[in-house]
């Protein structure tokens, strides 16, 4: 197979006109599928249902006699947190359980720095002028709308060589206006790509020219692999406590995709410090999660060797649908005109097409009633600056939808590169 660039203006030609008429095709039957967010569809969501049949009537006690109907309890059941303590590797004593959504923790956490400091400062980011915040990209556009509402300036960080260019990350943390980083460590989002030790041990060994800089560390994915071949992320505590910035690390993860989208349980973990000062302010917006969903998630799994049986009977749904992704993305393998990644677990395949096209394939993709995940998102302020990355979503659609999407995408690829290369 040649690729693009090596064939003449006539032959990129007839095969353009060829795919055109293929598109067009597809435009007449009237399609209406998505791959723009990772949503589980319900094969996937079927893996959870025992969760809807666990019954707790007679039965509302935690471990120490808790009634779980009641008040109070606001870092968590204990058990709760042992359970994420050894689904993650990481201690119980560090974790707060909150309600449905990391993403929440994650705001709150921010807010309150901005409001009343850190434990390392206690001083209100907001009486700071021109606060800025690193965002490696392609990332997750809720993380960086967090930031930017919040009104810090978004530096733009892109990977390099498959992992966080940490030269330019620590070279941008120096300036003390930066108060932190956004991380997703392990099947990111949307690359699909888990960090390395030595990029996780830059994060917390580097020098920081604020005092109180945070490593947002949204390990979303932590448990979600495919098979027992999986990635290894090393753990940021353990190399945090070896260069004596614990204080810099917020740690954050949930069931939402291991159970049911808002109707999960979410954690977030700290050093003792840290997790003090952050639950004093906690504690005068709720007197308590929801403990009867942490007690019935405890009920359906019993322990973390369950809920790993669990993500692997749902690891290997989810890689069928990669698996099929994967397979329609060969047909443009070795034109030169896109690459992608494969990875071992997680909810998304970062598309990489040429330079200046991203935005002609979403719209090709539109026109023929694919929905994906709008061309920028993946970027600070909705910009990416190459207009060449696509981030997929392969989990939400039939197999045979997947199928048909992935076929037009394929397509709409090749158009927009004869286009681009023949402008």
């Amino acid at each position: 197979m040649k690729k693009y660039l090596s064939l003449s203006v006539p032959e990129r030609t007839a095969i353009y006109n060829e795919l055109k008429n293929e598109y067009e095709s597809y435009l007449e039957r009237g399609l209406s599928l998505d791959l723009s967010r990772g949503k589980p569809n319900g094969v996937q969501l079927d893996t959870s249902l025992g969760l809807m049949s666990v019954d707790l009537s007679g039965d509302y006690l935690s471990e120490d006699g808790f009634d779980c109907r009641n008040y109070g309890v606001l870092d968590g059941l204990p058990e709760m947190k042992r359970f994420f303590a050894d689904a993650y590797g990481i201690r119980a004593e560090d974790i707060i359980v909150g309600g449905n959504s990391s993403l929440q923790l994650m705001h709150n956490v921010l807010t309150t720095a901005m409001l009343h400091g850190v434990a390392t400062s206690n001083a209100p980011w907001c009486r700071e002028q021109g606060l800025k915040w690193i965002c490696i990209t392609p990332g997750y556009d809720r993380h960086f709308r967090i930031t930017e509402q919040l009104g810090f300036e978004l530096l733009d960080a892109p990977m390099k060589n498959g992992q966080p260019d940490m030269d330019l990350i620590e070279e941008l943390a120096l300036d003390p206006k930066v108060k932190g980083v956004w991380c997703i460590p392990k099947y990111s989002n949307p690359s699909g790509i888990t960090y390395n030790e030595d990029t996780v041990r830059r994060l917390v060994s580097m020098k920081c020219g604020a005092p109180d800089f945070l490593v947002m560390w949204d390990n979303a994915y932590g448990i979600h692999d495919f098979t027992e071949d999986a990635d290894s992320l090393p753990d940021i505590f353990k190399l945090a406590e070896e260069y004596g910035t614990l204080d810099r690390v917020f740690y954050f993860s949930s069931t939402s995709k291991v159970t049911f989208p808002g109707g999960g349980v979410a954690f977030m973990a700290a050093n003792p410090a840290q997790r003090s000062h952050f639950l004093r302010y906690l504690g005068a917006q709720t007197i308590g999660f929801d403990k009867l969903n942490q007690l019935r998630h405890l009920r359906f799994f019993g322990n973390a060797e369950n809920l790993h049986k669990h993500m692997l009977t749902l690891g290997a749904r989810v890689k069928r649908k990669f698996d099929i992704a994967l397979a329609e993305l060969s047909c443009i393998e070795g034109l030169g005109i896109a690459s992608w990644t494969v990875p071992k677990g997680g909810y998304f395949i970062t598309l990489n097409v040429l330079p200046g096209t991203a935005k002609r394939v979403y719209e090709l993709m539109c026109g023929a009633g694919v929905t994906l995940t709008p061309v920028g998102a993946t970027h600070p302020y909705g910009v990416d600056p190459t207009d060449s990355t696509i981030r997929l979503a392969p989990t939400y659609p039939t197999d045979d939808e997947l199928e048909l999407a992935m076929k037009i995408l394929a397509i709409a690829v090749r158009l927009s590169a004869i286009e681009n290369l023949n402008a």
